[in-house]
């Protein structure tokens, strides 16, 4: 077995592979950028190699530098974990060339199945069923308006060498594909290096499942089931679960030997993923067709691992090594339920804008990457793993991908594994910058998640006015209302016992009224019994004035909530929403009628950056009349181009920045009249 490993990563799955490295006996390398000097898998690894600059293009992607790490440490393979050079066919032959073994693919798979094109045309070979669409080079806009209308609207035009929702445009009109034709080369270029661009066919209804597929170098190629990833967000996983709750063990069968036969057309070894689009309204199920194969490793594998019992990356490791798998398709099991959440660096809130900054807080519902940690089992402690590579205190960098963590759980039903979603969400705590928490338990509350009717439209079709918030039900408002009170009436006490007014007995207010998103409810507290609108409610839980986290039993329920005093009484977060609680004594309450309201400022007539990135392009001049909804700037962020659209009508008045000029979040890009 290798005696040393270069993780050429950053991360969590830096942290991951660490991890098990550690536990085969093989001694680590970490290569870390400017920013990363601090980071979590620099210092569990045994060695660590500064390789330049804070930006990939100058570390993490520059190949001769993570070859020198390994010669300057001895170091007898790289594992390169999934993004940056995982799928470049020129490290991988650089590395043999070096004699360092490349714990992945070979690279004549890596390029076959890395080209979307050319992938397309084997898999059709192979036997696999391949989505209508047109494999060719196309020239430029006139020529994929022609194609679209040739394969029939809706069509998805995608980046030859894209992949992570990068690079991806959805067209129902001609009029998109004029307006995305050049924007998703442009994102090709920039994100991949290649501006080639392929049209096909959009499956309406789809789902997205893939198979996991194993191979060594002997011969052996097995399937370890389907992960179901529809739940995505501009062609970005969000949700991943395993097994799918669409797929049936005929189907299962049918995808998966495809899939290997895919992977034999290409003699393929080491973990690879097979993404397939499945036709939702296809009840039998058999209308699954291929998408891509990513040649590496994926972000979504710890819920295989999960129902599986295979760590895939100690089985990537010793392929590499030239042994064989242990293994054989009948000895792959499926036991439980797994359901995987990625929390993001970004607001739900604001249209789900990247979100930098420093973790001023970080507190996950157990310990990831300690030495008794969620890492040590596939499935975590009771049923909970935390896959992350950040630090309280640490930043969240504009440079590198805006995941914080990735939140897994298993049950032995899918209930159960998204019901352990639901409580692990309100006990991670997050803050100093945006986060999806919120959103994530709201769609693990969804009835329509919780039926299984997923689709990849899934986001779009149940928000299409953004997210709000979780809606909250009538008990849960009066069990909130309940603690709000509860909370207040312990402040109270406190405030008079610093106070030292008081030489008796003190008794803070029993009658408390309590708004929750402008809805009223009068608590009683007494020193044995709370009533809620004259409804006792059955409550334990301990609280010390300056706690920020409750957790309460309350009518047999446990519920954690996230607590932060305002002047007037509380925010309460739980359950997939933040909720304002006015919280005022009975006597004082009615004096807020009173109150006079503060109107915020209208600022439509501006056009305002809604984070921090390049302003790409601006397409309109001063003195141009502009209509509702009609682009106005494009801004790149994350690598990720975003159009700002229009929120009225008007006439350009001035124009405040230009076109390549990096803008904070908040700058004025333009002003209408």
């Amino acid at each position: 077995m290798f005696k040393k490993i270069l993780i050429a990563n950053r991360g969590e799955i830096a942290c991951r592979v660490i991890k098990t490295a550690r536990r085969m006996g093989i001694a680590t390398v970490a290569v870390y950028s400017d920013a990363d000097a601090q980071a979590p898998f620099v210092k569990m690894a045994d060695e660590a190699v500064h390789i330049g600059p804070s930006p990939a293009a100058e570390s993490y992607l520059v190949a001769d530098r993570i070859i020198a790490a390994c010669k300057q440490t001895g170091a007898e393979a790289v594992h390169p974990g999934y993004g940056f050079l995982s799928e470049r066919t020129a490290f991988a032959e650089a590395l043999a060339k070096e004699n360092i073994a490349f714990v992945g693919p070979p690279p004549g798979a890596i390029a076959a199945m890395g080209d979307k094109i050319e992938s397309k045309k084997l898999a059709k070979a192979a036997g696999v069923n391949v989505v209508p669409g047109y494999v060719g080079v196309i020239e430029d806009t006139e020529h994929a308006v022609r194609i679209s209308a040739e394969i029939g609207y809706p069509v998805m035009m995608k980046a030859s060498a894209g992949g992570g929702g990068k690079g991806m445009r959805l067209a129902w009109s001609e009029k998109d594909v004029r307006e995305g034709f050049e924007m998703t080369r442009r994102e090709g270029l920039n994100s991949f290096g290649d501006d080639r661009v392929f049209i096909e066919k959009f499956i309406e209804n789809p789902r997205h499942i893939e198979i996991q597929i194993l191979g060594d170098k002997h011969g052996t190629i097995l399937y370890l089931n389907e992960r179901e990833c529809s739940i995505q967000r501009r062609h970005q996983k969000v949700v991943e679960e395993a097994p799918s709750p669409f797929v049936s063990p005929e189907m299962r069968k049918a995808m998966g030997e495809q899939c290997v036969a895919l992977a034999r057309a290409v003699d393929y070894h080491s973990a690879g993923t097979v993404e397939l689009i499945v036709s939702g309204a296809d009840p039998t199920g058999q209308s699954f067709y291929f998408l891509e194969m990513n040649t590496r490793l994926q972000v979504e594998h710890p819920v295989t691992e999960a129902i599986t019992g295979i760590d895939l990356v100690e089985q990537m490791i010793r392929v590499a090594y030239g042994e064989k798998l242990a293994l054989t398709q009948e000895d792959v099991k499926l036991e439980g339920w797994a359901i995987e959440n990625r929390v993001y660096a970004e607001d739900p809130y604001r249209g789900f804008l990247p979100s930098t900054g420093r973790l001023v807080r970080y507190n996950p519902p157990v310990d990831g990457w300690s030495d008794d940690g969620a890492a040590n089992g596939r499935r975590g402690i009771e049923g909970i793993r935390v896959d992350d590579g950040v630090y309280e205190g640490g930043q969240v960098s504009m440079f590198y991908d805006p995941m914080i963590a990735k939140l897994v759980t298993w049950g032995e039903t899918r209930d159960e594994a998204a019901d352990k979603q639901i409580a692990a969400l309100d006990a991670f705590e997050i803050e100093g910058l945006g986060h999806n928490i919120d959103f994530l338990s709201a769609l693990m509350q969804h009835p329509r998640f919780r039926s299984g009717e997923l689709t990849t439209g899934f986001i779009a079709e149940e928000y299409p006015e953004g997210f709000h918030g979780a809606p909250a039900s009538a008990a849960l408002k009066a069990q909130l209302a309940a603690v709000a009170a509860f909370v207040s009436a312990a402040r109270a006490d406190r405030a008079r016992r610093v106070d030292g007014q008081l030489a008796g007995p003190l008794e803070p207010p029993g009658e408390w009224t309590v708004t929750i998103d402008k809805e009223p409810f009068a608590v009683v507290v007494e020193e044995d019994a709370i009533r809620v609108n004259d409804v006792e409610v059955a409550m334990e839980l301990e609280y010390t004035p300056g706690d920020r986290f409750i957790d309460a039993d309350i009518d047999g329920e446990a519920i954690a909530i996230k607590i932060a005093p305002t002047r007037t009484g509380l925010t309460m977060t739980t359950r997939g929403a933040t909720h304002r609680v006015d919280c005022l004594p009975t006597r004082l309450a009615r004096y807020t009628a009173h109150m006079i309201e503060k109107v915020p400022p209208d600022l439509s007539r501006f056009l305002i950056c809604p984070m921090p990135g390049l302003l790409v392009s601006l397409d309109v001049a001063e003195g141009d009349a502009v209509e509702v909804g009609q682009p106005l700037a494009v801004i790149e962020a994350m690598k990720m181009e975003n159009i700002l659209r229009a929120e009225k009508a008007g006439t350009v008045k001035a124009i405040r920045a230009r076109a390549g000029e990096s803008l904070a979040v908040d700058t004025v890009i333009l002003e209408l009249e």
